[in-house]
């Protein structure tokens, strides 16, 4: 039976000792709710970290048993594991640097090989359990590496992948040694997900300037499938949080604490101990909010409640230190015997006391450095029954993207920040009502369960695109039948692009020249078969390359023609009026001078700009800008712009190889027709063949042909089966 496996660094259960014996406590945490329904139905499972070290064999069979009774197994890990892959590369290598703080980034190659070693020992775990068909979703950055050790394991099982933090920009990736390991480790997946646009388009730059793999619309072309790389907004469970504000325990405890605290308009903050969440900086807004608003002693409160983490880490140490003097110096300074200005709890609460806070709070303070998405402004709006209160939210926080209704703030602008509390304070119950309805509304929609359900859909939906593509593939049973074929015809032909085709792409194109191996399959393929070589190449290059060898060749995309069996050399195929190329290539020219890297390439009949030497990024956004001008001008001319392999070449439309191909089969039976490429040129040929034609893509883009080959080894390959 087909199943799904949920895989996280943590199960949503945390192990504890007590007594002498384990004891599980629940994950009280969005993912594990809405992850909940999957795990526990059917065969489906849950595997992760239990959160605590176990030696004791026999301890660790019975926490298997206990938690398979549960939808878990758990992946032991040691302490020398959890130092180094855990607190070590994951929280000093990968947190830092995702978050942009890349002066805790610590580059430590025994944290490394324990974060291979570790995710190994995930795999292995999970493969103990998967089916080849199964679907397993791989959860954050402490598992970036396991999409690719699962794909080599099960080709064919439905990889997901989503992060839960920021994914930074190129500039800062860059920076880790192990930059490509980490990228090509997540593009193991078939879709991976992140929190916000801006992340996606971040992973997207990363992969195409590290990996070298070209994306388009949000698909990553990978050797032998396409990658969705896609944003999918997290949400929480709306329903518990509003239904546990209304509950009267949560009231109880609300008239408790007001009680307590008095009259006064309370300002919440709640954050786990983490330098990405900005709390020094939240603490000097509200000292300076004190000390320039004098009329608002005695009538604000701020309670901030900071949940301990990782606070062995001297990162973490100075950390806390850091907020103890800043409160302490705040409530020296102001409090009076009936007023403390700061409540703080280093600790965390349970689930009734945070919606107590919720409730009753006038302002949440949510202002993280940087977050992927922060769920604690989501859980505050839920919360909020009565449709007041109002929220502050850093703009640094994927959930800025959404909650476009709170009052937006940059948390690196003190006095901006100091402002919007003031705002916030004098801001009317009518406004602050309006704004509160549209963010629950939109809160209410997309909760947790929407997003696992929007997640998964997407995943089915990129698996029958893959599907697509590889029920076109050249399998062994085509290849077989090819040869067949090939071998019983008394007359074949074989037309063959060049470049990505028979050979690779090199930065400087003359260097493409064909090798030994290349020269004997050509050879061999002309003893039995009629070869065209149908390339955009000019025809010098072509005819002193392929110089001596028994074949056709058709140049410049159709512009020139060379038959094996004519003593006249080159024939011009198509007359073409060459005026408009001076206008087109001072155009040209300017994108040159604007693109270091970039060259023109002129043939007889078109203009090439090649920018495969030319900065990753810069190459593509020139060549878009390049396109479109082009595109404009074309039309005076009546001129085609052609986007091929980083290179983007105009010239006239009715000059194309599919015209070429068919002149060159006028008039003779053919019995078996094969022609393969590999970009958008090769498409003429395609639609040219006859029906009973094998046409090859090489590539797994959509194409015109009838199958896709995943590269020019592949073709070298086939075509050697046939010379065999």
């Amino acid at each position: 039976m087909v199943k799904t496996i949920i895989v996280s660094n943590r199960l949503p259960v945390s192990l504890r000792h007590r007594n002498g014996r384990f004891e599980f406590k629940p994950s009280a945490g969005g993912l594990a709710t809405g992850l909940g329904s999957i795990y526990k139905s059917g065969e489906n499972i849950w595997i992760g970290w239990p959160g605590n070290t176990v030696e004791d064999p026999e301890q660790r069979a019975e926490i298997i048993l206990e938690l398979h009774e549960l939808k878990m197994a758990p992946v032991f890990l040691t302490k020398e594991d959890v130092e180094q892959f855990y607190e070590g590369f994951s929280n000093e290598t990968l947190w830092p640097a995702f978050h942009y703080f890349t002066q805790y980034i610590v580059y430590n190659p025994e944290h490394w090989e324990a974060y291979i070693r570790v995710n190994q020992m995930f795999c292995e775990a999970i493969l103990k359990k998967a089916a080849p068909d199964d679907t397993i979703w791989v959860h954050d950055y402490q598992l970036l590496l396991l999409p690719k050790m699962l794909r080599e394991a099960l080709p064919n099982a439905t990889i997901a992948f989503f992060q839960h933090i920021p994914f930074p920009s190129y500039e800062i990736i860059r920076m880790i040694p192990w930059r490509k390991e980490l990228l090509e480790g997540v593009c193991g997946s078939d879709l991976i997900g992140f929190h916000t646009y801006d992340d996606m388009r971040h992973f997207l730059s990363a992969v195409g300037r590290i990996t070298g793999m070209s994306s388009e619309s949000g698909y990553i072309q990978a050797e032998n499938r396409i990658i969705n790389v896609d944003s999918f907004p997290m949400g929480i469970d709306y329903g518990k949080f509003e239904k546990q504000a209304k509950s009267k325990k949560t009231q109880n405890i609300v008239k408790n604490f007001k009680t307590q605290v008095g009259d006064v308009k309370l300002i919440l903050t709640i954050d786990r101990l983490d330098y990405s969440k900005g709390i020094p900086q939240r603490l000097h807004v509200f000292y300076e909010l004190l000390k320039s608003h004098k009329e608002l002693h005695g009538k604000i409160s701020m309670i901030m409640v900071v949940v301990p983490s990782r606070d062995m880490v001297q990162s973490y140490k100075e950390l806390k230190e850091e907020i103890d003097l800043l409160v302490g110096r705040i409530n020296a300074e102001y409090s009076t015997l009936n007023w403390i200005p700061v409540h703080y709890f280093y600790r965390g609460f349970p689930f009734e006391e945070l919606s107590a806070f919720y409730s009753m709070s006038d302002i949440a303070l949510v202002t993280p450095l940087r977050d992927g998405m922060n769920l604690v402004c989501k859980e505050f709006v839920a919360s909020k029954t009565d449709q007041t209160g109002v929220l502050i939210l850093s703009e640094m926080a994927g959930a800025s993207k959404e909650l476009i209704d709170a009052v937006l703030v940059n948390p690196n602008d003190k006095q901006g920040v100091v402002d919007a509390i003031y705002q916030a304070l004098a801001m009317k119950p009518e406004e602050q009502k309006s704004r509160m309805v549209s963010m629950q509304e939109s809160l209410k929609k997309y909760d947790i369960f929407q997003w696992v359900k929007v997640y998964l859909d997407r995943l089915e939906h990129v698996k029958e695109k893959q599907a697509e593509l590889t029920s076109r593939v050249v399998d062994t049973k085509i290849i077989q039948e090819i040869e067949e074929k090939f071998k019983t015809a008394s007359n074949p032909v074989l037309f063959l692009d060049y470049d990505g085709t028979l050979t690779g792409f090199k930065s400087n194109p003359q260097d493409a020249m064909p090798d030994a191996e290349l020269k004997a399959i050509i050879k061999g393929l002309s003893t039995k078969s009629q070869v065209v070589i149908i390339s955009g190449r000019d025809k010098d290059t072509l005819g002193q390359w392929f110089k001596g060898q028994s074949i056709d060749m058709i140049a410049e995309h159709g512009v020139w023609v060379k038959r094996k069996s004519s003593k006249e050399g080159w024939e011009l195929y198509a007359e073409v009026d060459d005026s408009w190329k001076e206008e087109i290539r001072k155009i040209m020219e300017y994108y040159v001078l604007r693109t270091p890297g970039a060259f023109i390439e002129e043939k007889h009949h078109s203009l090439v700009w090649h920018y495969r030497k030319v900065e990753s990024g810069l190459g593509d956004l020139r060549m878009r800008e390049l396109f479109s001008h082009l595109k404009y001008m074309a039309r005076g001319y009546n001129l085609q712009v052609l986007e091929g392999n980083m290179v983007l070449e105009i010239k006239r439309p009715d000059i194309n190889k599919g015209r070429a191909a068919v002149t060159m089969m006028k008039g003779i039976e053919y019995d078996f027709v094969l022609a393969i490429g590999d970009d958008w040129t090769d498409e003429d040929t395609f639609k040219a063949m006859p029906k009973n034609a094998y046409t090859i893509r090489v590539g797994y883009a959509y194409t015109q042909a009838n199958y896709n080959i995943k590269s020019y080894r592949q073709v070298r390959d086939l075509l050697k089966k046939l010379i065999e």
